[in-house]
């Protein structure tokens, strides 16, 4: 991975604290002293307003709860009976952080626009890097918007720099709001590196957002008819000369091997700089409380949980045998990293480190070796993989019924880190784009436009890869193509903004999320768009209108 110094900028401009933060481990960042708004932002030094909009995205992209709980595939890690605002759709009254980090990202790139455009002075040998650094504060600017359509629709259309606080903010309409982003990203493309300094966004980074966000539109009662079939043109664009079966499921996935061809954009982390460098918490995702396990100390290998949410039985349900993406994806057992002496009612275990802990069959045992089993560590069946007590099976070492852990399943692989503290503290890479996950956006323009061979030819590459099978699929629908995207590309991409856009939130939650199944209050009226938070509605001067329902 490419690490730099990460450092801190204070500017003044205009009386405004625009709070250039650190940016580590993708851009190349100056150290700066005594400086002054006056003498700090010339063209030689303007790249650090384009590095503070990088730097921005951690946040926006740190924020999980609206991509993936209330949907097919991630549910809330409670009682099946308990209650979960976001997932379970009852009582959603908070718009979350999204609104506001992503409006982040905006406020910068607008400032970035402003001065590369009208404030400094760009000598003819500097104008590529002008038109260059305006195209990358213009695709992140409609990379944030578009992230903010598909959760509330038509957004505040803001494309100033900001220099006085205002309150009379009105809402532009979903349309206007993706004719913005259109335009954003197609001015940018031109000026964008085909091949750009490890975590700048690319020509084929932009030209995939911009297949996503026809791909969107299209579903739309707005949308053009060639959306479909434009969208399926950028994706293969975007996929360029790429072959994904050059390097296995679990190669991507490498700690090692984060800067490599397949990944399009990522927001980068590193391990050295300041605390913010190595601040990621990717890998506390889709876990439990693993350090409650026999032989598993508070610090482990797996990290500590830090985000309510877990898979749904339905998401370990798509794994065929011959899927090699699950033994990269999921931990089925468990491994001590401290000696324990464990005892209960009908003996003792002595577990050293390296011993089996936990086990989570693919398929149910049988009793015979399940009581086997159980002398020697807990085995959760598949059916088990959700809250609750098992029976206990008489004379086991390990009674269920002893375990702290209410809820237990397969935790998360794939985000797994190597320096971290507990739930914070990591340095991998969160993956934004990836080309198997562009091709998977290729198949559905294509299914989209009519053009069904062209579908087939796209998923049963991602399919090939994972199975070395040519032509697994021989027809495609919808349901498949969402089912390969929830393997291929589960805890990576905005879940709930797929359903949603696929016209599938309701139909698939209502099948496989076992909480909205028990007292799920998913309204379509209401819930296929977030809530403008309260916070920014009393801020405004009445201008700024909530969504319906809410």
């Amino acid at each position: 991975m490419k690490l730099i110094k990460s450092n801190k900028y204070i500017l003044v401009l205009l009386g405004v604290l625009m709070g250039l933060s650190a940016c580590e481990s993708y851009i190349e960042e100056d150290i700066f002293s005594d400086i002054t708004s006056e003498n700090f932002i010339d063209e030689n030094t303007a790249d650090q307003l384009v590095v503070g909009v990088y730097a921005s995205l951690r946040g926006v992209y740190k924020d999980y709860g609206f991509q993936f709980l209330g949907t097919d595939i991630f549910t809330s890690k409670g009682e099946v009976f308990s209650f979960n605002a976001s997932n379970d759709y009852f009582g959603l009254n908070s718009g979350g952080a999204i609104w506001g980090r992503n409006y982040n990202v905006i406020a910068k790139a607008n400032t970035a626009i402003n001065r590369y455009e009208n404030e400094i002075q760009f000598s003819d040998s500097k104008l590529a890097d002008k038109a260059y650094g305006i195209a990358q504060a213009k695709a992140l600017r409609g990379l944030a918007f578009f992230n903010l359509v598909q959760q509330y629709g038509g957004v505040v259309m803001e494309l100033e720099e900001p220099n006085s606080i205002r309150s009379d903010y009105a809402r532009s309409s979903e349309q206007e709001t993706y004719t913005q982003i259109i335009s954003d990203l197609e001015a940018a493309i031109p000026n964008l590196q085909d091949a750009p300094e490890t975590g700048r966004f690319s020509k084929r980074a932009a030209q995939h957002l911009l297949a996503e966000v026809y791909l969107t539109r299209a579903y739309t009662s707005f949308g053009d008819a060639s959306d479909f079939g434009t969208a399926a043109v950028l994706a293969e664009q975007a996929i360029g000369n790429y072959d994904i079966r050059s390097q296995s499921y679990a190669q991507v996935f490498d700690y090692e091997n984060q800067v490599n061809p397949e990944i399009l954009f990522a927001i980068q982390y590193g391990t050295s700089g300041e605390a913010a460098d190595r601040n990621n918490n990717k890998h506390s995702l889709f876990l439990n409380s693993v350090n409650d396990y026999p032989g598993i100390a508070r610090i482990n290998p797996y990290g500590r949980s830090d985000f309510g949410a877990m898979p749904t039985p339905f998401f370990y349900s798509l794994f065929d045998e011959n899927d090699t993406r699950e033994e990269p994806t999921m931990h089925r057992v468990l491994l001590a990293n401290e000696e324990v002496e464990y005892n209960s009612d009908f003996g003792t275990d002595l577990i050293a480190v390296g011993d089996t802990v936990i086990y989570y069959p693919k398929v149910a045992l049988e009793a015979a070796e399940l009581a086997e089993k159980l002398n020697r560590y807990y085995v959760y069946q598949p059916d088990q993989y959700l809250f609750g007590v098992p029976d206990n099976i008489d004379g086991a070492i390990y009674q269920y019924s002893a375990n702290l852990n209410r809820t237990n399943f397969p935790i998360f692989k794939k985000f797994g880190d190597v320096d971290f503290d507990e739930s914070e503290g990591g340095s991998r890479d969160t993956f934004v784009f990836r080309v198997a996950g562009t091709h998977l956006l290729a198949a559905e323009a294509h299914l989209g436009a009519g053009n069904t061979t062209q579908a087939l030819f796209h998923i049963n590459r991602v399919r090939e890869r994972a199975t070395g099978i040519a032509s697994s699929y021989s027809s495609v629908t919808l349901d498949d193509i969402l089912n390969e995207r929830a393997i291929e590309l589960a805890g990576e991409v905005n879940r709930w903004a797929v359903l949603k856009r696929t016209g599938k939130l309701q139909e698939r939650i209502e099948l496989y999320n076992p909480h909205v199944i028990d007292h799920g209050a998913f309204d379509p009226s209401i819930h296929f768009l977030r809530p403008i938070p309260s916070s920014e509605l009393e801020l405004s001067d009445g201008s700024l209108t909530q969504n319906p329902g809410y």
